[in-house]
């Protein structure tokens, strides 16, 4: 059985027990007690949340010495907290086999000294703080959690959830966290490389005929989706389609569409289970040149890029 020990700091936000829920369900695909987690906190008793009521914790002296994964809950603020709990978060992260953070727990992860010269995210709102305050960090700003070795981090509210699911797959594989997705009935799996913020989420069409043509693009990549194709969705003429998408979005259909495209295909590129030609051809770029330099104008850098730095670690 493996311990997940939680620092509980207050004004702990409620995502952080959230992302709890993934391994009690973990235990019940694995059909064993595979993970104990422990709510601690610097003096036990009675922790108050963000939203005013309290969670019951153990103080900090009756935890156990070790446990397998150590994780920063998230709270409000960016106050690293006082010296004696700085001191307990490093000595348990020093025992652990991994360290973990939700979202501005991140903050004292760094205070601590483990972040030094590795790769880290937090929500995007806190992202330069970050930055500003520890300049030997390298903050991802557009991601939803970042593996560095045994570090793992992530940003704020459901990037959480991702992270956990992330490490039951490290520690149970991949078919155990899919089911753990499955029964907490989420969509879709995301993965590190999914930037916080989706394309569909900056996109707000006034009209439902526009938002019918980008849903229908968001589910058929792999066809052409041209301006006549999306047109007819919209039940509008070419014409009318490309003026009314842009007076609404600001941007050409054709834009938008590449964007949707790449933010597919980093998705599968964190997935790490398909080479980049048929990425390429899965999220409509045809061949990896196109998706190659889709990339660079979007995000600055190029696919084998990301492929690198999200890699997933193999499966136990």
């Amino acid at each position: 059985m493996l311990t997940i020990g939680v620092l509980a700091i207050p004004e702990l936000k409620l995502m952080s027990l959230a992302a709890l829920s993934v391994f009690q369900a973990a235990n019940g695909v694995a059909g064993s007690r595979a993970y104990e987690v422990r709510l601690v906190s610097e003096r036990g008793g009675s922790v108050p949340t963000n939203v005013g009521f309290g969670v019951e914790t153990e103080p900090v002296d009756a935890a156990p010495g070790a446990f397998d994964t150590f994780i920063i809950g998230a709270f409000t603020g960016m106050e690293a907290g006082s010296p004696a709990l700085l001191d307990y978060a490093a000595r348990s992260a020093a025992g652990a086999r991994r360290v973990a953070s939700f979202c501005t727990g991140v903050f004292v992860l760094a205070e601590i000294g483990l972040l030094g010269g590795r790769r880290a995210t937090t929500h995007w709102l806190n992202t330069a703080a970050l930055q500003a305050r520890y300049p030997d960090l390298r903050v991802e700003t557009d991601r939803i959690f970042v593996n560095d070795g045994t570090v793992w981090t992530s940003a704020g509210m459901t990037a959480s959830i991702d992270m956990a699911l992330a490490l039951v797959e490290d520690d149970l594989g991949r078919p155990t966290a899919r089911e753990v997705a499955r029964r907490m009935l989420l969509d879709r799996r995301r993965f590190g490389a999914q930037p916080q913020a989706s394309s569909l989420i900056d996109l707000e069409p006034r009209s439902d005929r526009i938002q019918r043509a980008l849903d229908f693009a968001r589910l058929n990549l792999r066809e052409a989706l041209t301006v006549s194709q999306l047109a007819e969705i919209a039940r509008l003429s070419p014409r009318q389609f490309s003026r009314a998408f842009h007076a609404e979005l600001g941007q050409p259909p054709a834009k938008v569409i590449e964007r949707l495209r790449a933010d597919a295909a980093r998705v599968m590129l964190a997935q790490g289970r398909h080479s980049l030609e048929v990425i390429a051809a899965e999220t409509g770029f045809a061949d990896r040149e196109r998706m190659r330099r889709a990339f660079l104008r979007i995000y600055g850098r190029n696919p084998g890029a990301f492929r690198r730095e999200t890699r997933l670690p193999a499966p136990a």
